[in-house]
């Protein structure tokens, strides 16, 4: 890459992209400033050591993977549907990135952020089971095991991908057993 690669934005995305193949421990400024093919001082004008990288890419997946679809699906009219849309989504590409995280919650940011996406996630989809009728607190078991079911297909899509099979068969199967 060329000097266009010196900007905050394409650091965090590299690191992102450094996670999801190496998980935490690739997320290094060294090989980092190889990829990008720049020196090591053009991460320090951005940021003040790896650990302000890492929260950078953190918060970059938490806009582009949490934040980002909930905001889309919410304006989904119809409770049920909106259901469907988030088990397509959540079945559209393998959770790479997130498996890595799940891997690296021993590091408290990581950890927080792992939380995070899982009270956003649950949050959504408790909202939309008590729309279209389940009491609070049944709307709210509903969704942890929508939830739970999410996160053992995501390892399942890594640890044995050939148990899984059609990712996209088995999300319209869950959905249609837990979609009221």
């Amino acid at each position: 890459m060329t000097s266009d690669a010196l900007d905050r934005d394409r650091w965090t995305a590299a690191a992102q992209d450094a996670l999801e193949a190496g998980g935490l421990a690739a997320v290094a400024v060294e090989p980092l400033a190889r990829t990008l093919g720049v020196t090591k001082g053009s991460f320090y004008w951005h940021f003040k050591d790896r650990r302000a990288l890492i929260d950078a890419m953190l918060e970059r997946w938490r806009a582009e993977h949490v934040d980002a679809p909930l905001a889309m699906l919410a304006t989904v009219p119809d409770p049920a549907d909106r259901l469907r849309r988030l088990a397509d989504v959540a079945s559209g590409k393998p959770p790479s990135i997130f498996i890595r995280l799940l891997d690296a919650v021993d590091d408290p940011t990581v950890r927080e952020t792992v939380a995070y996406a899982a009270r956003a996630r649950v949050d959504f989809l408790a909202a939309a089971f008590r729309e279209i009728g389940l009491t609070p607190a049944r709307a709210r078991r509903q969704a942890v095991v929508f939830y739970a079911a999410y996160v053992g297909l995501a390892h399942l899509g890594r640890d044995a991908p050939e148990v899984l099979g059609d990712r996209s068969a088995v999300s319209r199967q869950l959905a249609s057993l837990l979609i009221p």
